[in-house]
């Protein structure tokens, strides 16, 4: 109990008095059950709580989550999904295993619908008019789920209405290079139908492509090469096998942003100033709508295509569950996940709420027992309009920019829990991998042998680590789920957690349902995870991760690992970028320079961790620590940087173009220059560029340097 002594010659007995005060009266909720045992300042994670958190995740309650998640298609703003938002305020507001407390937020925000009136059509129409065929309006109806009144009718959400008709080409992915192709064909694109196939560029990027060549629509389907491996007979596919049936299409946001539309970098409240919608960017410039690959090999004729698509303002939730921080109620660790799905989502999303359910039960029932609370405070969410282009997260972060910017420790993404059970799959930046591996390191893989999450990780997805030598792969984070806001906006340190398929035994690019009716609980329960155990596995990362970020004394950030990222990155723009730079009289020696000073300031502050963790604990040493590892990715912001991408601020992790893994800011500047040829001013942007990325390193060392030296 050395601690106890320590703790009285550093605080003093009126500290801990107003401590005790304080937590008294925020910390515990009124009325609570047994109060939550003392937490001194210099209390560690408790590895007899992480344990027990680890074996009260049930699969079978995850299970049960699922199925009732799952059971009714849940578009945003539909009853079904307000309805949701009362189940988790249940949850979360249970006196046997609830939360300190729980509120929902609606923010009013513009979304896109197809016209029950007039539904969205493509039809073959002969020289006089007369329709020779049409395409499905529907999913064929299977299991008895996809012909429900609630189920949406695939469409392109913000596709502009309209009712082209031409000659139909296909063009591949819808690249603009793909259309090129077809000019240098001798094709004529104008006020042709374009047939493009999901993959290779964003759904919108396929509308803005074809309409600089005047395609005047566009449809999109799912090929099967490209998810079914091949599959396509009815006898091959669901309900038979977890492949894509025939009529699958797949749905989804075709907004070219992300956050509500008509409020950008303004939170969607009544008093906010709204864009008119006639003038708003991002949105499909020509109609484009979905299909299925079992209509797509018809379309070889003329093509009709009618799209009735509307906007409309709807109010859409998030819901927020609060643990509050025991000795650092003020610092946050955010767990998240959206709730809306386009159909049932059994996978995308409700695999990931299932999971929020149990871990968030297992969590509250400790603290009502009061045999836990974290040091720092946990906060579950429950996004709205993630589908429509990350809008609930993004409105959040809008709405309390500073507070999160201030005070967030990190963000925990757990959107689709389970793509497949063969292996973990995380996502992250470098400051996270250390917490993740640990974690990993200590909860058995499902399925048979006895490796760890970490052992069977590294045998789907390896690199080769100066530093560590062979380790798993951590994936970074573009902009597919909410974590987008959080780093790209907010520069908090963020991660996504999932369980996917061997990478060796299919080439599919997603899960084959994804954004189709089929996306049901019966195609969870029967091919994506029976018996739930990797949902169960996820739970307990999540889980393991969360508890180590909240209650460990020293932030589990090791800010070294972003040295391997940062050398990587110098040595790409080196060999790729370093002769033709030099010509222009453009030096990479001040990046080389930046780049030593982080490995520098980072190897400094680690070896001061280690020195910390054998010393005396002084809470305000600590604290400062704590606040360097938290605040590094903040560094790396430029909000002036990418004026032409919205959002994205963070000078590593910006859209990159180009095959060369540098720094994205650096590449773009480089290749657009190249194009432009030599003497262009684009070699000054790449000069400026170059310019951005090295104050950032070097305020990213400064801020890891002794907080006494400015």
């Amino acid at each position: 109990m050395q601690w106890v002594k320590l703790l009285g010659g550093l605080v003093g007995a009126a500290a801990l008095l107003g401590l005790g005060i304080i937590l008294g009266h925020f910390a515990i909720p009124k009325g609570a059950e047994p109060p939550a045992p003392s937490v001194s300042f210099a209390q560690d994670l408790d590895l007899e709580i992480l344990e027990t958190v680890m074996g009260q995740l049930d699969a079978s309650r995850i299970r049960e989550n699922l199925r009732e998640l799952s059971r009714e298609p849940h578009l945003a703003s539909s009853p079904r999904d307000e309805a949701l938002v009362q189940l988790l305020l249940q949850r979360w507001r249970d006196p046997q295993s609830g939360l300190d407390s729980a509120e929902a937020s609606a923010y009013e925000v513009l979304l896109s619908f197809p016209s029950q009136e007039q539904p969205n059509r493509v039809a073959i129409v002969g020289p006089t008019g007369d329709i020779l065929f049409s395409c499905r309006q529907s999913e064929e109806n299977l299991t008895g789920e996809q012909g429900g009144p609630d189920v949406v009718p695939p469409y392109a959400a913000y596709a502009p209405s309209g009712t082209p008709q031409g000659l139909l080409v296909y063009a591949n992915r819808g690249a603009e290079e793909d259309f090129k192709e077809l000019q240098t064909q001798g094709i004529d694109l104008n006020n042709t139908i374009a047939l493009t196939r999901y993959g290779g560029v964003g759904r919108g990027a396929k509308a803005v492509n074809a309409a600089k060549f005047k395609v005047a629509g566009v449809l999109v389907y799912t090929d099967p090469a490209d998810i079914n491996d091949g599959r396509s007979l009815p006898n091959e596919t669901f309900p038979h096998s977890w492949h894509l049936p025939p009529s699958g299409v797949e749905r989804g946001s075709y907004y070219e942003y992300f956050g509500d539309p008509l409020t950008p970098y303004l939170p969607a409240n009544p008093s906010s100033f709204r864009l008119d919608p006639d003038t708003v960017s991002g949105f499909p410039p020509i109609p484009i709508q979905p299909i299925g690959f079992q209509d797509a090999k018809v379309l070889l004729c003329q093509v009709n295509v009618s799209v009735y698509n509307r906007l409309e303002l709807r109010n859409s939730s998030n819901v927020l569950g609060f643990i509050r921080g025991a000795v650092e109620p003020d610092r946050y660790v955010l767990y998240g996940n959206h709730r809306d799905s386009w159909v049932h989502g059994a996978v995308d999303p409700s695999s990931g709420t299932a999971v929020l359910l149990e871990l968030s039960r297992v969590l509250g029932t400790l603290l009502k027992k009061g045999t836990w609370r974290p040091r720092r405070s946990v906060v579950f969410a429950s996004w709205g309009a993630e589908e429509f282009g990350l809008i609930g997260s993004t409105e959040f972060t809008e709405e309390f920019f500073s507070k999160l910017q201030e005070r967030t420790v990190a963000y925990i993404n757990v959107d689709i829990s389970v793509f497949a059970n063969a292996t973990l799959r995380a996502q992250g930046t470098p400051p996270v991998q250390s917490v993740v591996f640990s974690a990993a390191k200590q909860i058995p893989s499902p399925g048979p042998g006895s490796l760890s999450i970490y052992d069977n990780w590294i045998r789907y997805f390896n690199r080769s680590s100066p530093v560590y030598g062979l380790v798993p792969s951590l994936g970074s984070l573009g902009a597919g789920s909410d974590y987008a806001p959080f780093i790209h906006f907010l520069g908090i340190s963020s991660m996504d957690i999932a369980y996917t398929y061997d990478r060796s035994k299919t080439s599919a690019r997603i899960y084959p349902t994804y954004h189709t009716a089929f996306d049901t609980f019966g195609y969870v329960d029967k091919f994506v995870d029976p018996g739930f155990r990797s949902h169960q596995a996820v739970a307990q990362m999540a889980g393991s991760v969360l508890l180590r970020l909240s209650d460990s004394l020293f932030l589990p950030l090791n800010v070294s690992d972003y040295t391997e990222t940062l050398q990587s990155f110098l040595q790409a723009a080196q060999q790729y970028f370093g002769a033709l730079l030099e010509q222009h009289s453009i030096s990479l020696g001040p990046l080389v320079t930046a780049v030593e000073k982080f490995e520098e300031a980072a190897a400094a502050l680690s070896q001061h961790i280690s020195v910390l963790q054998k010393d005396t604990l002084d809470p305000l040493q600590v604290r400062m620590l704590n606040d360097q590892l938290m605040l590094l990715e903040r560094t790396f912001l430029n909000p002036r940087a990418f004026p032409e991408e919205r959002y994205y601020s963070h000078v590593l992790w910006a859209p990159r173009t180009g095959s060369v893994a540098t720094f994205p800011g650096l590449a773009n500047a480089y290749f657009r220059a190249m194009k432009a040829g030599a003497g262009s001013a684009a070699w000054a942007e790449v000069h400026r560029q170059l310019s951005i990325v090295v104050a950032a390193l070097e305020g990213a060392a400064a801020t890891l340097r002794p907080v006494v030296n400015l």
